[in-house]
C-alpha cells in the first residue's frame, strides 16, 4: 500500500555557494531517499528552500553594498542551477522571503502567541554604542562556555553544536568593528519552550528508530531543562511581527526557518493542485535531513512548536549526519579550504560526486574527501568495475548476437546463483535505503556489480562462443539481466547513468514508471539493445594533484 512521505531538507542560508560537505551532509541523502521511496510506490513530497532572513543575508549584503533581496535572489539562481546539475529532484525548492512563507509564519506566531506559549519581555542584549544599535546575535562573537571554541557565534557554536544566548559568550566583540558591546534591556517576544519539556521528553523515549546520536543528543539537551528564547529580534530584514506597535522588530531567523517545511508545502500545493494535508497529518512519515548542528532545532523547537499550533505530525525521523572533511582538515569558507558544488559542476560529471559522497556520506562519524581518493573511485569503481562490466556485456551482445539477447537456460548453475544474489541484493538494498544507511546499500550494489564480473570473467563467454555459442549466449543473457537489475540498485544513487544503462539495454519503459521491480526475464531472448556509449569518463592521475591546488589558495 502507498504510503505519503515528507522529505524535508536543511534551508541554506542564502548568502554563500552550497559546498560538498553539506551535499553529503543533507541533500544527496535526501534525494538518494525520495528517489527510492518514488521507486516502490510511495507518494514523496520533498521540500526546502532558500534561508533569506536573517543576519548572514544582511552581513553578506552590507559586506557587498547591495540589498539583502539582491543578495538572496543570486543565491536562489544558483541552487536552482546546482540541484539541477547534481540532480537532487526537489519537488519544490523555495524561498523563506515570499508572501506565503510570512503568511504561514505570522499564523504560527499568532496561535501560539493567542495560547499563551509567546509572550512578552524584556532581555539583555548587545548593543554597539560605535553604530548605535541592538547586535543579533549573529554580529557577536566569542569564545563559547561550553568548549572553549573561539569564534562561536550569539546564537549557536559550530565547536559543540549547542545553541547560545550572546550574553553566554566569552570575550564577546562585535564582528563589525571588534569592539566589545555594552548590554541594554530591550524589549521582545519570547517562545515558552518551558512548557513543552516533559511532553517532548516522552515524545523522544518513543523514537526508537532515531540514530543513536540524533537521540542521545536530544535526550542530554531536554534533560538539562528547556528555557525560554526569544523569537524576535531588533533587525528590519525579516518577517514583520503581525501585531501593532513591533514594526521595528523582526521574528528571529531560527524561529521562522523551520516553518518553511510547512509553507512550501503549501505553496507546492497551491501550485499543484494537491494536498499539502495528506503529508502534514494521519499516517504520513515525515524526515527532516541536515547536518548535525541542526538536530535541536528539528527534534527539540520544530517539535515544540508543532505541539503548540495544533495537531500536524512531529518528525518520523531526523537522521542528521555528521561532517565531512576536505584533505584531513575541516572544510572552511573563509579559507577556501573547500569545493564549490558549482564550481565542481563545471569540470566533472555529476554521478561521480554522488557515488563518491554516497561511499563516504558521515552517516555515524565525520569523513573525510580527497581528490586522491575521488580518482581512485571514478576509474576503479565506476569505469573499471560497472562501466566495464556494462560496456563489455554490451559489446559481446553487439559482436556475436547482432545486438539481440540470446536464449537463456533455466538449468545453469551459477547463473542461477547469480540470479538470486541479485534477487537478494535488491531487497537488500530497499531495506538499508529505507533505514537511511545509505552506504551500506552503495557497498551492497557495487558487491553484485563485481560478482557479475567474476561470472563474466569465469564463464568466458569470448571463449564459448567458438566451442558452444548456446551456452555463451546463455552467460549473456544473465549478465544483461542483472545489469538491468544493477540499474535500479543504482539509480537513487547515479540518476544520469542508470538512465543511459536502461536506454543502452533497449528497455522502453523509464525506471521511475518500471519502479523497484526486477523481472530476471525482462530482457527476453529477441529483445534488441540499444546504442552503446561510454558510461562514466577515465579520469588523469594528474587531476587529484591539481584539484588539491586550488584548495587553501
Amino acid at each position: 500500500m502507498s504510503q505519503n512521505i515528507l522529505v524535508c531538507v536543511a534551508w541554506p542560508y542564502a548568502n554563500g555557494s552550497i559546498h560538498i560537505g553539506q551535499v553529503a551532509g543533507c541533500y544527496l541523502p535526501a534525494d538518494i531517499f525520495a528517489r527510492f521511496h518514488r521507486l516502490i510506490g510511495n507518494k514523496v513530497l520533498m521540500v526546502s528552500g532558500s534561508d533569506a532572513h536573517g543576519t548572514p543575508v544582511t552581513i553578506t549584503a552590507e559586506n557587498r553594498n547591495v540589498t539583502p533581496n539582491e543578495v538572496v535572489e543570486e543565491y536562489q539562481a544558483e541552487f536552482l542551477a546546482d540541484w539541477e546539475g547534481l540532480g537532487i529532484s526537489f519537488d519544490l525548492f523555495t524561498s523563506t522571503h515570499t508572501d506565503n512563507h510570512v503568511a504561514v509564519t505570522q499564523d504560527i506566531f499568532s496561535t501560539l502567541h493567542d495560547s499563551g506559549y509567546i509572550y512578552k519581555d524584556t532581555m539583555s542584549q548587545p548593543f554597539c554604542e560605535d553604530h548605535d544599535r541592538f547586535l543579533a546575535d549573529r554580529y557577536v562573537e566569542g569564545i563559547c562556555p561550553n568548549c572553549n571554541f573561539d569564534g562561536a557565534r550569539g546564537d549557536q557554536c559550530d565547536g559543540c553544536g549547542n545553541t547560545l544566548d550572546p550574553k553566554d559568550l566569552i570575550n564577546i566583540k562585535h564582528r563589525d568593528c571588534d569592539k566589545t558591546p555594552v548590554f541594554r534591556d530591550t524589549e521582545h517576544f519570547f517562545l515558552k519552550l518551558s512548557a513543552f519539556n516533559q511532553d517532548l521528553i516522552e515524545w523522544v523515549n518513543l523514537q526508537d528508530h532515531w540514530k543513536p546520536n540524533v537521540k542521545n543528543f536530544t535526550t542530554s539537551f531536554l534533560e538539562s531543562g528547556l528555557k525560554d528564547r526569544a523569537i524576535t529580534r531588533d533587525i528590519s530584514w525579516g518577517v514583520p511581527v503581525p501585531l501593532d506597535g513591533y514594526e521595528s522588530k523582526r521574528i528571529y531567523v531560527w524561529f521562522e526557518a523551520v516553518i518553511g517545511y510547512l509553507s512550501a508545502s503549501k505553496e507546492w500545493a497551491n501550485s499543484s493542485n494537491s494536498s499539502w494535508e495528506e503529508f502534514w497529518f494521519g499516517e504520513s512519515q515525515s524526515f527532516y535531513f541536515m547536518g548535525k548542528d541542526n538536530i535541536p532545532f528539528h527534534t527539540v523547537i520544530w517539535p515544540a512548536m508543532l505541539m503548540g499550533y495544533g495537531d500536524h505530525n512531529l518528525p518520523y525521523n531526523v537522521p542528521a549526519n555528521e561532517y565531512v572533511n576536505m584533505e584531513q582538515k575541516k572544510i572552511s569558507t573563509s579559507r577556501n579550504w573547500v569545493i564549490n558544488l558549482n564550481d565542481y559542476l563545471t569540470r566533472f560529471d555529476p554521478d561521480p560526486l554522488r557515488y563518491a559522497l554516497s561511499a563516504i556520506m558521515p552517516e555515524n562519524s565525520d569523513s573525510n574527501f580527497s581528490w586522491d581518493e575521488f580518482v581512485r573511485r571514478n576509474n576503479d569503481e565506476l569505469v573499471a568495475t560497472f562501466g566495464n562490466l556494462v560496456n563489455r556485456v554490451l559489446s559481446m551482445t553487439n559482436r556475436y548476437f547482432d545486438g539481440v539477447v540470446p536464449a537463456a537456460s533455466q538449468s545453469d548453475k551459477n547463473s542461477r546463483e547469480l540470479i538470486i544474489e541479485a534477487k537478494n541484493t535488491l531487497d537488500h538494498v530497499a531495506k538499508e535505503l529505507s533505514e537511511c544507511k545509505f552506504r551500506n546499500a552503495l557497498n551492497a550494489s557495487m558487491s553484485l556489480a563485481q560478482s557479475t564480473n567474476k561470472y563474466l570473467n569465469d564463464e568466458e563467454p569470448w571463449k564459448k562462443m567458438k566451442t558452444d555459442p548456446v551456452e555463451a549466449g546463455q552467460v549473456l543473457n544473465t549478465c544483461l539481466n542483472v545489469i538491468n537489475c544493477l540499474k535500479i540498485c543504482f539509480h537513487p544513487f547515479l540518476p544520469f547513468s542508470t538512465v543511459k544503462i536502461n536506454e543502452m539495454l533497449g528497455v522502453k519503459t523509464s525506471i521511475p514508471d518500471n519502479g523497484w521491480n526486477w523481472n530476471e526475464y525482462e530482457l527476453a531472448e529477441g529483445h534488441r539493445i540499444g546504442s552503446i556509449a561510454p558510461l562514466f569518463t577515465k579520469l588523469d592521475d594528474d587531476v587529484a594533484a591539481e584539484e588539491s591546488s586550488r584548495l587553501g589558495t
